[in-house]
């Protein structure tokens, strides 16, 4: 079973996946004249620069900006970017931090993409609530805009891939894996423990869970950050010699060393994109769908919360994570996951350390599971908008059912005895299927985006001429167009 879990998984990592997404990243890259490294003081100064501030937005949503991304945040950082970098390290060596690097910088862009694509493209539901994402804007501007009747096929595709994360969830093993080897208390009460904290959280719909993630993830992450960064520069010494394994590694391979086996090039590149688009999710399509219900007047300044999603998961939390598990050389010990960060933790901090870092990766799976219990929302509301009734019965039947098989993972794997390495494998599966498709659509929908970059940029930041016939959301396009054939 293992061998089959990775030769699958290393097929859908192949080749034209990695391709595909490289593209997409220097497509958009290039086309927006380096968006992302020419604007990104103004990035950080409408997102960073205003999580003081209370939210003034105008528009209709269900949640503020900052509730959106931290929901987004929540949903991304977690078990990815604990368990996943590690193992990333584990598996493929230093050099496959690199290309997780690589990828995150062209995923800021990426995300900016599909974000303002979910948000101009989302419709509101019986309640007048607005809802958006993948498959929201491969019906129309896929379907509708562009007349191509295969978007149905497409989100199709796109649902199948996001629901199997569902089926299984990767954050219900790794927490209760870390806490159960801290605190010494059997995976499965650690599994239902956590699996009762989310259903209280989730029960109050996608509102309860934007509230509470704006108030844990910042909190969250800083601790985090913090913790790192004091064993990082307690092994200051190695950092010169920890970067130049992870620039060497990347070209190279990694060589075998203590308890790692070393690592081909072509692994190496193939294990730091996936570990990438699986931590920050930039061009799986996964976020967008709660970003799209931001209170928000213009689909780019929502895009801008998007490239600070991917900023903050992957250029600090993922990087935190990287270094601290190469400059105190735990990469070497043959541990991965979870453990391998924990361990890490211990090796500077001692035992206060790890269940200080225990704690965290607890509030960390708590975030994801969350998170993505509001994603899997969204695509079962498009899946049944057209029948209200049935819709009503599948969303309440998900909300009661949505952890059972995160627990029936962990009973499984605790019985038949899976190895770490190969439950992410399912990881790595769950994420390759959407993301292909996603952008693929997002490149078929980039003239909608570079008009809506084009339009941002003339009303905010005084380049170009505001076009006031323009319409900046799909909604107000389709009723201009209805009223003018009436």
């Amino acid at each position: 079973m293992a061998k089959a879990l990775e030769a699958i998984s290393k097929f859908m990592w192949g080749t034209p996946l990695l391709v595909i997404i490289l593209f997409t990243g220097m497509f958009f890259t290039f086309a927006t004249g380096f968006f992302q490294f020419r604007y990104f003081g103004h990035i950080m100064k409408q997102t960073f620069g205003k999580l003081t501030k209370k939210d003034d937005e105008k528009g209709e949503g269900l949640l503020s900006s900052f509730e959106a991304v931290s929901t987004a945040i929540g949903g991304s950082v977690g078990v990815g970017n604990i368990g996943g970098v590690a193992t990333a390290i584990a598996v493929g060596g230093p050099g496959s931090v690199f290309w997780m690097w690589l990828c995150a910088l062209l995923g800021i862009l990426i995300k900016n993409v599909e974000v303002t694509l979910a948000v101009h493209y989302r419709m509101k539901d019986e309640q007048g609530n607005p809802y958006g994402g993948a498959p929201y804007y491969m019906e129309r501007g896929l379907g509708e805009e562009k007349g191509i009747k295969g978007w149905s096929i497409l989100s199709t595709l796109f649902t199948l891939g996001m629901l199997l994360p569902f089926l299984a969830p990767m954050q219900t093993y790794t927490i209760s894996e870390a806490i159960s080897g801290t605190f010494n208390i059997p995976i499965l009460a650690v599994a239902v423990t956590y699996v009762g904290f989310t259903y209280i959280i989730i029960w109050k719909g996608i509102a309860g869970v934007g509230k509470i993630a704006s108030k844990v993830v910042p909190f969250m992450c800083l601790c985090y950050v913090l913790g790192g960064l004091f064993i990082i520069f307690k092994n200051a010494s190695t950092i010169p010699e920890s970067f130049a394994l992870i620039i060497s590694g990347a070209f190279n391979g990694t060589a075998a060393a203590g308890g790692f086996a070393g690592a081909a090039f072509a692994k190496v590149i193939r294990i730091g994109i996936a570990r990438s688009v699986y931590s920050n999710e930039a061009g799986w399509g996964s976020s967008p769908l709660i970003h799209s219900t931001a209170r928000v007047d213009h689909p780019v300044k929502q895009g801008l919360w998007g490239s600070f999603e991917v900023f903050v998961d992957t250029i600090i939390v993922s990087t935190v994570t990287a270094l601290i598990i190469i400059v105190t050389g735990a990469w070497q010990s043959g541990a991965s996951g979870a453990t391998l960060t924990l361990n890490a933790f211990e090796s500077e901090l001692g035992y206060v350390g790890r269940i200080v870092m225990t704690i965290g990766i607890f509030l960390f799976g708590l975030t994801t599971g969350t998170g993505w219990y509001t994603y899997l929302e969204m695509v079962l509301r498009h899946l049944f908008r057209k029948n209200v009734a049935m819709k009503i019965k599948v969303l309440t039947f998900f909300k009661r059912f949505y952890m059972v098989p995160g627990i029936t993972m962990v009973f499984i794997a605790v019985t038949v005895g899976i190895p770490t390495g190969y439950m992410w494998y399912f990881a790595d599966i769950a994420s390759a299927l959407p993301t292909f498709v996603n952008v693929l659509v997002i490149l078929l929908l980039s003239g909608k985006y570079f008009q809506l970059l084009k339009d941002y940029k003339a009303r905010y930041l005084g380049i170009g001429q505001v076009d006031p016939e323009f319409c900046i959301f799909y909604e107000d396009q389709k009723n201009k167009t209805v009223k003018v054939h009436n």
